[in-house]
């Protein structure tokens, strides 16, 4: 059974197809733990054998090191079989191995510093460094990365970084984008509300909206994802299962938001859970299923950093869910009554 597609068209040029399921690449980046070049290549291979055709990638992921590991598997790949998005916002500066950014979160990578730069000249060097540890002579979309307060600490910090971006990133996105360069731009963040600061600012194309559209959370239907909806704005799913707990469960220990989960959402999602086991459906299908449901949505991109996460993801990607289920959690209470089922 292949995967379906979205044909995602806004400025009537033809336009990008995602597969429903995309492929994010930050695990491939030895994200939290180490994983061999081998192991890396046989989880692509096992993506692109199932029918996956969208790739996003970023330097930040492994500070460069996924990137690079998908030059080598995209090498022989013709370049109009997929959509690949990478992020721009972060140059990398060579370090000595021990002043490198990212111990504990990134393993065995290059020795590199992040700089935030969303200017003019970043955007451009940002892509050019990134082609060339892609290897490929393009990429369909930039997404301008963590313009959120999750990264930036408060809405004080990231605001500057807004306007840096609107006074001067934004131009070469333009620029690209008029000039076939990109044929999409946008953002990748970890909240709603930067991405709604864009929209109202700027003619924006696809947004990268990462754990705050899901089956645990839905506060984006307030403004953001309407706003998409009109303006054509396409959106991909990145965390769908919130870093981990809706595909886990509420088991203990599960991980919500990058962290150990608090009580409440233990109870809650133990009672999604709950539902969906009544109907015989799997907590992580329901989830990823959920994420489709939205007209603005063109993909949705859970990590996977070995091939039973692929395998699972391939099922819920695959996964009927009843009609039945959706209302059910609508009438507990534990999914919004105006949530695109």
């Amino acid at each position: 059974m292949t995967l379906k597609t979205r044909k995602w068209d806004r400025l009537g040029n033809g336009g990008l197809t995602f597969t429903e399921l995309g492929f994010g690449t930050a695990p491939l980046g030895n994200l939290y733990r180490a994983i061999t070049d081998a192991e890396a290549d046989a989880i692509l291979d096992a993506a692109w054998e199932a029918g996956v055709r969208y790739y996003d990638t970023a330097p930040l992921y492994g500070l460069g090191l996924s990137e690079t590991r998908l030059n080598r598997f995209l090498r022989d790949k013709p370049r109009d079989a997929y959509v690949l998005s990478t992020k721009i916002g972060r140059l990398l500066k060579p370090t000595t191995p021990d002043k490198r950014d990212g111990f504990g979160k990134w393993f065995d990578v290059p020795a590199r510093n992040e700089v935030y730069d969303y200017t003019y000249d970043g955007v451009m060097r940002s892509l050019e460094f990134s082609l060339e540890r892609l290897g490929t002579h393009r990429v369909d979309i930039l997404f301008a990365h963590d313009l959120d307060v999750f990264n930036h600490g408060s809405w004080a910090n990231l605001e500057p970084k807004l306007e840096e971006l609107m006074a001067g990133g934004y131009k070469a996105l333009t620029e690209l984008r008029d000039q076939g360069v990109i044929a999409a731009f946008g953002a990748g963040v970890n909240e709603w509300q930067p991405c709604q600061w864009m929209i109202e600012r700027g003619d924006f194309d696809i947004f990268l909206l990462a754990g705050r559209y899901t089956l645990l959370e839905q506060e984006a239907l307030h403004s953001m994802l309407p706003l998409c909806v009109e303006r054509e704005i396409g959106v991909v799913i990145g965390g769908p299962y919130n870093s981990g707990i809706l595909a886990t469960g509420a088991t203990p220990g599960a991980f919500y938001n990058y962290d150990p989960a608090p009580g409440d959402v233990l109870e809650r999602v133990a009672r999604i859970e709950a539902v969906c086991d009544r109907h015989g459906v799997r907590l992580v299908d329901a989830a990823f299923q959920f994420a489709l449901r939205h007209p603005a949505v063109v993909s949705v991109i859970p990590g996977g950093q070995g091939p039973a996460e692929m395998a699972s993801n391939l099922e819920a990607a695959r996964a009927e869910v009843p009609a039945a289920l959706w209302a059910d959690l609508k009438a507990e209470g534990l999914l919004r009554e105006d949530a695109p089922v």
